[in-house]
């Protein structure tokens, strides 16, 4: 099978396209024909050496797909034919054929297409977690997005209003990802720094009143940070879901005395690796909401699978607009 190798710890630039065996299939498993697998930022950093979980070189990066389903055990919920999406953990995701626990296979709505459903899992189910689970969203809060124009912000813009947000502003860094973030869902959009020089900061609390926002869905950290705290409402919570602005911020706690308000770390994966059944949970609350249309399933950047170096790069330099998938069929 056509498959993407990472053999060094370069970068994006030194990720290979192979020809390898199969995995073999296991009777307590689904194999699962694989139509498109998702790139996420941890794949950039796989690539450098530079996540906490370390496979041996070679390896295979990815870590969601979407596919047809080949063969799955009895009692499993899935059968040959089966459209589905899968994680596959941190490997082994971006190759023609995937062998994964039933438990972390997904029915897919007709209403999702392939490509699309290879996209939704590793942002969805974070995004759902980091809003319903850390964030405690409430009916008619206020969520301010950082990266809002990439796959965690467009996640986020899309699923908020759906899970009771009345405003949603999305923080972009260029023009050219405005319409990227609206398009997603966003109700407000404000330039990291507009034309005038004015920061998001101030923006945000001219849109708001000067009351400030209930919750920040942060996946860039970096100088942002201290005025996302600055930016919250009384009980207000910043939820940190990741670093892709390289620098990881420190907090200095008396700012969270001045208006009650909370830092709340987003750990999806150290969660639900830690209770059965948790995946299957939010599943059965996102896919009725999928198949009916309330929550879109945008059709994400699809690169080929010849072009995966690519793919990965664009999450690296920060030029992916949305989520990005490669596209395995030939």
């Amino acid at each position: 099978m056509r498959a993407v190798h990472i053999e060094s710890l370069d970068g994006p630039d030194s990720v290979q396209i192979v020809d390898i065996d199969e995995p073999a299939g296991r009777d307590d498993a689904v194999v699962i024909d694989v139509h498109a697998a998702g790139v996420a930022f941890p794949d950039a950093l796989l690539s450098r050496g530079l996540y906490q979980y370390k496979p041996d070189l070679p390896f295979v990066p990815g870590s969601e797909i979407a596919g047809i389903v080949r063969s799955a055990p009895d009692g499993s919920g899935f059968a040959a034919g089966d459209r589905v999406a899968a994680l596959t953990g941190m490997s082994d995701g971006m190759a023609e054929v995937a062998v994964v626990a039933p438990d972390a296979v997904f029915s897919l709505p007709d209403a999702v297409s392939l490509t699309a459903g290879a996209g939704l899992l590793f942002n969805d189910l974070t995004v759902h977690f980091a809003l319903r689970e850390r964030g405690r969203l409430a009916e008619g809060e206020t969520v301010l997005v950082h990266g809002a124009a990439g796959g965690i912000g467009t996640s986020a813009l899309r699923m908020a209003p759906v899970l009771g947000a009345s405003r949603v502003i999305a923080v972009v860094s260029s023009e050219a990802k405005v319409e990227i973030a609206r398009a997603a869902g966003a109700t407000d959009v404000v330039l990291v720094v507009d034309e005038n020089g004015r920061g998001w900061k101030d923006a945000v609390k001219e849109l708001t009143g000067g009351r400030g926002v209930d919750v920040v869905v942060d996946p860039v950290g970096g100088d942002r940070f201290t005025d996302s705290i600055r930016s919250l409402a009384p009980s207000g919570r910043v939820l940190v879901l990741g670093f892709t602005g390289g620098e990881i911020p420190t907090v200095k706690v008396n700012r969270l005395l001045l208006n009650n308000v909370d830092v709340v770390g987003v750990g999806w994966g150290a969660w639900w690796m830690t209770r059965p059944g948790y995946l299957a949970t939010q599943w059965a609350e996102l896919e009725p909401l999928l198949a009916s249309g309330e929550l879109t399933a945008p059709e994400p950047s699809v690169f080929p699978l010849e072009k995966a170096g690519e793919a990965i790069a664009s999450l690296e330099n920060r030029t992916a607009a949305g989520k990005v998938v490669l596209e395995l069929v030939r």
